[in-house]
């Protein structure tokens, strides 16, 4: 996690019974947490490490509909709206602003597939426009970049993701709801074939349903309950510097850069057009699913093989329910930041915009992605298991939705009318 994550305070005796049992304390699963116990539904939200220590305080902070598949735009919709309520829901800061996003063109070619991108969305009625270059360099000033211009949405915003998380789970335990940190969930219990209960390293609970929000660590728990999900992990290294002077408040995308101002006056910074790709088994058992994916962003991926390989290979896929389970072993996946790629996005960054030469670095962090064959998430009941239900597979944007998509998964739980047409995410499509 980020060192400067908000921590929160939680319970330490496990209940026996609830209604429901979420496993995942990122944002996904928290925000379902909370509006379960709003509707004054009994909740309990297992975490098997801290809250929000993995992806949900390791990401870019971006709240976008920009560049999402159409069919996902609703969901980036109605979390506008939920982000925009959240500070009075929670009686907390979380940092939300709609300071707009842009995505730069470097040619004709990238300009061409924003206008597609466009039209593909034209009946949702979105504020987005394809700018031209002396209106990019007059909102986004002193650079030195020759843009052919730029993809603009004016109400895309940011969120702080170190704050975000923690004040939804801080409200959630305000409402009712029981967080457990340092418990991981080893399987499930069942009973004629239903979901009865789950079974944690500290003892049972009985529940009606359990909703995984997992993240990256939602495959290996699936395989072992005997259900197939494909996810492959990647890698982003990103840097905060210190309060500097910058171009603008907007969000910019870059070809191989990005920067948006942080809270404090400095920029969370990328290289967007590099991800890790650090092969592990998974990478050869599925792979041939991502084809397309490949064929469209391969040359985004610096491939190796080597140590993380063989961490991946000592956890166990297979375990029964009186044996320590693999998120027992690692609480919190806290991937090695890669420093070629950090100096990277500051150089490319630099020579687009030279007011950044004055940047000086204050963190480092980087986090584990778990990418679906389509970059769509599941929120979906599993079948094969009734009582089972899953939130994941964000593959890199479910901050920006996270208020939404927890929610979502909080009405398919409790069979409540959907927050949006949850058809987009059914588990089947893979």
């Amino acid at each position: 996690m980020t060192k400067t994550l908000e921590s929160v305070r939680t319970a330490d005796q496990l209940p026996t019974s609830t209604t429901v049992v979420i496993i995942g304390g990122g944002i996904i699963g928290v925000t379902a947490a909370l509006t379960l116990a709003e509707r004054n539904i009994p909740v309990v939200l297992l975490e098997k490490g801290h809250i929000a220590g993995e992806q949900s305080s390791r990401n870019l902070g971006w709240v976008r509909k920009t560049n999402r598949h159409a069919d996902d735009v609703p969901l980036a919709l109605a979390a506008d709206r939920l982000w925009a309520g959240l500070p009075e829901r929670v009686g907390r800061e979380v940092g939300y602003q709609q300071s707009g996003i842009m995505f730069l063109a470097a040619n004709q070619e990238h300009l061409a597939l924003q206008e597609n991108w466009l039209k593909s969305v034209e009946s949702l009625s979105l504020d987005s426009k394809v700018l031209g270059a002396r209106e990019v360099n007059e909102r986004v000033p002193r650079g030195k970049g020759e843009w052919a211009g730029a993809l603009y949405t004016p109400s895309d915003g940011k969120a702080e993701p170190h704050l975000a998380t923690s004040a939804l789970a801080q409200a959630a335990i305000e409402k009712g709801a029981v967080l457990i940190q340092n418990c991981a969930v080893r399987t499930l219990s069942t009973t004629g074939g239903k979901v009865s209960g789950v079974v944690t390293e500290h003892g049972e609970i009985r529940c009606d349903q359990v909703l995984l929000a997992g993240g990256a660590w939602s495959r290996r728990f699936l395989g072992n309950a005997g259900v197939s999900y494909p996810t492959l992990p990647l890698i982003c290294s990103v840097l905060r510097t210190a309060p500097m002077e910058g171009p603008t408040d907007i969000a910019v995308g870059g070809p191989d850069f990005s920067f948006r101002k942080h809270r404090d006056g400095g920029y969370i910074i990328t290289q967007r057009a590099a991800l890790d790709a650090k092969l592990t088994l998974d990478h050869l058992l599925i792979g041939h699913r991502y084809l397309s994916l490949l064929r469209g962003q391969g040359s985004f991926l610096r491939v190796s093989l080597g140590k993380p390989f063989l961490q991946d290979l000592a956890l166990k896929r297979r375990w029964r329910a009186d044996q320590t389970s693999p998120f027992e072993c690692v609480r919190t996946l806290d991937p090695s930041v890669n420093e070629s790629l950090i100096q990277e996005a500051l150089s490319n960054l630099r020579k687009a915009w030279p007011i950044f030469e004055n940047a000086s670095i204050s963190e480092v962090w980087a986090g584990q992605i778990d990418i679906t064959p389509d970059s769509n998430p599941v929120i979906d009941h599993i079948q094969s298991i009734p009582g089972l239900t899953i939130a994941t597979g964000f593959s890199g944007h479910g901050f920006g939705t996270g208020p939404a998509a927890g929610q979502l998964a909080a009405d398919l739980v409790s069979n409540m009318t959907p927050l949006v047409d949850p058809a987009p995410y059914r588990f089947d499509r893979l």
